[in-house]
């Protein structure tokens, strides 16, 4: 995994804008209608393209393919994997409980999301991972557009956590919750293994490490809570085990929504388990309004010297641009944080694209955002290696 050596270097978390053919299409795909699968494959393509040229555009180091062959970043899962069926009875996040407000909000905003996105399968039988094709065409379609682009000084590919797939498709097979995590990592390996043997950074999307406190947890105590975090993080180690902790990246997020947030847990209280992680970085989100004050928590819990800390400097559920001058004061922040800039890559809260057809901020929107954390990161670079400019 690349250092910011001579300058602050720039990525983001993983999903990007899908257009409207091409998020009919994965729907179709999803749904089990009529679909031209030469069709949907040439969409993709062309959608990875597309993100690829926009991210180089806007001055990304380490990039990827922005999940365009994905429907949601883990609500695809299904599709690879034998055992599952019916319909996950998932409880709600109990803010959305607790304002039914925001939930009515929500439906007006999206009226037409994926099936999977309310009601995703459950684990009905033992999971197996029956068809490595999907993630083989994901890596060999995204390389060779990346190659012919000369794109990115490095590459990355996402997968989800055992522990978001067991909160997402419910267990109603395995003796106990433990069993199934461990059901789920050793499936998801085939995938994780496929990522890392490409030659690309293996991401583990694991927004269950935060946000799952306020949902499939929330009748937990902290303390108990962070032993189920503890345990989630074993269930990473476990799928990602003989790949090089330095070839892998950890994401842990609160929620992409745009929502109260008043019930996230503080991460000073997770640190420690996720700490645990055989991972080489670690991305955070810092500029939600929620936790953009939490930079003090990683010198109360200090940030192991061999870990890349990759925060969120651009938030992700907003259509406001940021001025380049505050990302580069939230890269400053974070680096003073570490104590190295060298270990730190400027990245965004979360993804623009999570769901198909839920997307927060507009597209154009997303690129200027992109645009800026690059902007902003010259700018804190030039200050970080006292340059008058950055390099």
């Amino acid at each position: 995994m690349i250092l910011s050596r001579d300058r602050i270097l720039t990525t983001h978390v993983g999903s990007l804008p899908r257009n409207e053919a091409l998020s009919e299409l994965l729907i179709a795909q999803e749904e089990g209608r009529t679909y031209d699968a030469k069709v949907l494959a040439d969409e993709m393509d062309r959608a990875v393209r597309h993100v690829v040229r926009k991210q180089l555009d806007a001055g990304i180091d380490v990039g990827n393919d922005g999940e365009q062959r994905r429907i949601g970043f883990q609500t695809y899962v299904p599709q690879r994997m034998s055992g599952f069926a019916g319909v996950s009875k998932r409880r709600r996040g109990r803010e959305f409980e607790e304002f039914p407000e925001l939930l009515s909000y929500l439906m007006r905003r999206f009226p037409n999301p994926p099936k999977s996105q309310q009601g995703a399968p459950e684990a009905q039988a033992d999971i197996k991972y029956r068809d490595i094709g999907p993630i083989t065409e994901e890596i060999a379609s995204f390389k060779q557009i990346a190659d012919e682009l000369h794109a990115f000084s490095e590459r990355f590919m996402t997968a989800p956590s055992p522990g978001i797939i067991s909160t997402t498709m419910l267990n109603a097979y395995y003796p106990s919750h433990d069993a199934y995590l461990d059901a789920i990592a050793r499936e998801m390996s085939n995938e994780y293994q496929a990522i890392h043997k490409s030659g690309l950074i293996l991401q583990i999307d694991a927004p269950d490490l935060a946000m799952d406190r306020t949902m499939i947890y929330r009748d937990l105590t902290d303390a108990d809570f962070v032993k189920r975090c503890e345990r989630h993080v074993d269930a990473i180690n476990k799928g990602i085990a003989g790949i090089p902790r330095e070839r892998v990246r950890l994401h842990v997020c609160y929620g992409n929504w745009e929502g109260p947030h008043i019930h996230d847990i503080a991460l000073e209280k997770i640190l420690p388990a996720l700490y645990q992680a055989n991972v080489g970085a670690l991305s955070i989100e810092f500029s939600n309004p929620r936790h953009a004050h939490e930079y003090a928590a990683l010198k109360r819990v200090p940030f192991p010297k061999d870990m890349i800390l990759i925060p969120g400097v651009i938030e992700s559920t907003s259509n406001f641009v940021e001025h380049p001058e505050v990302v580069a004061r939230r890269i400053e922040e974070a680096v003073a944080a570490i104590g190295d800039r060298e270990r730190v890559i400027a990245s965004t809260d979360c993804g623009f694209g999570t769901f198909t057809r839920r997307e927060w901020v507009i597209e154009p929107a997303v690129w200027l955002k992109l645009k800026a954390l690059r902007d902003g990161a010259d700018i804190a670079s030039a200050r970080l290696w006292g340059r008058k400019s950055a390099a």
